[in-house]
């Protein structure tokens, strides 16, 4: 009876814990996505697009490759002519950098002419390589800046003095001359960058004559080198020449009429010595007249004294030649050609 009760405790609990264990199969769960809104305020929203354009209106950036080209050619042509031909290639490159106080302005210019006529060999028409750099800090006057300016000029080739012989030496070459200005003062740029009008009474010029040759016959202002009586060397003229002076440089660009610009830019400028009062005039305009996208004529003009530069010859007692007496240069330009701008 004890082993029977016995028995029946023990399957008492043996058959509960078998009907709790079972096989237990993974569940897997749907993941949980929440979407949130972004609220994203209109004042920041136009904020952040007036801030990009800002950043982009800060750069004025100009580019132009130009080529101009005329032609004149005869066939049986009974009151008689010479055919010729005659390129001219123009370049400009501009950046300018402006911000609530100060700017930055940058430009190239070059341009290279050459003219080519039956039975004569090429001549040079225009020679120009022009580079100014400029960086203005506003004053309490509106569109009034403290400023300091670099501008430097040179040419790219030889040039002579036409008509020439074979074995003539050139009058001039790159780097003889080359000019640098350096000056500080204060400049008036208005935001559209069309006109410019700066004032320095601390200007820095330097002179290069880097061919010893022109150096030593005093070409472009620098001192003739010294001879004896027998016209031998006895020291060569410098290379370069520095003097301070004042300086008044500007331009101007408009609008005439629909598709017709005119641009004028100029430069006074004298030195601070005995030739005080003599002023270096630097004078150019351009008309620039567009027929399309592609396709503009040009009317240019450039005119030049440079009390430096001598036109008079005389022959010292030892066969040297010895230049004076500046005069008024001037250079007109007419041509039609393509030209892009981007």
């Amino acid at each position: 009876m004890k082993k029977l009760l016995l028995s029946i405790i023990i399957l008492s609990f043996a058959l509960p814990l078998q009907a709790q264990v079972r096989k237990v199969r993974p569940r897997i769960m749907p993941p949980i996505i929440q979407v949130k809104e972004v609220d994203f305020s209109k004042n920041e929203l136009s904020y952040t697009f007036e801030k990009l354009k800002l950043q982009n209106e800060r750069w004025y950036k100009f580019n132009s490759v130009g080529l101009n080209m005329s032609e004149v050619a005869y066939s049986n042509w009974n009151a008689g002519g010479v055919n010729s031909i005659t390129f001219l290639a123009d370049v400009k490159f501009r950046r300018r950098y402006l911000v609530k106080n100060y700017f930055w302005d940058n430009e190239l210019v070059a341009n290279y002419g050459i003219n080519s006529q039956k039975g004569e060999s090429l001549r040079k028409t225009d020679d120009q390589v022009t580079f100014t750099s400029s960086y203005g800090y506003r004053t309490g006057f509106r569109d009034w800046y403290y400023s300091s300016k670099l501008t430097f000029n040179t040419q790219f080739s030889d040039g002579y003095d036409y008509p020439r012989e074979a074995d003539d030496e050139p009058i001039s070459r790159f780097m003889a001359p080359g000019y640098l200005y350096i000056s500080i003062g204060a400049e008036y740029a208005p935001q559209d960058g069309k006109t410019a009008l700066f004032v320095s009474p601390l200007t820095l010029k330097s002179t290069f004559v880097m061919d010893q040759k022109l150096a030593d016959k005093g070409s472009f202002g620098l001192p003739i080198a010294e001879y004896d009586n027998t016209g031998r060397l006895i020291k060569h003229s410098p290379r370069s020449l520095t003097r301070v002076g004042f300086l008044v440089s500007g331009k101007h660009e408009m609008d005439i009429y629909e598709n017709v610009k005119m641009t004028n830019q100029a430069s006074l400028y004298t030195q601070y010595d005995k030739s005080f009062g003599n002023i270096d005039i630097d004078w150019q305009m351009s008309i620039d007249m567009k027929i399309n996208n592609y396709l503009q004529a040009r009317i240019g003009t450039h005119l030049k004294y440079d009390d430096d530069i001598k036109f008079k010859e005389e022959i010292l007692p030892n066969g040297a030649k010895h230049l004076y007496s500046p005069r008024v240069q001037f250079k007109q330009i007419l041509g039609i050609g393509i030209k892009y701008t981007f």
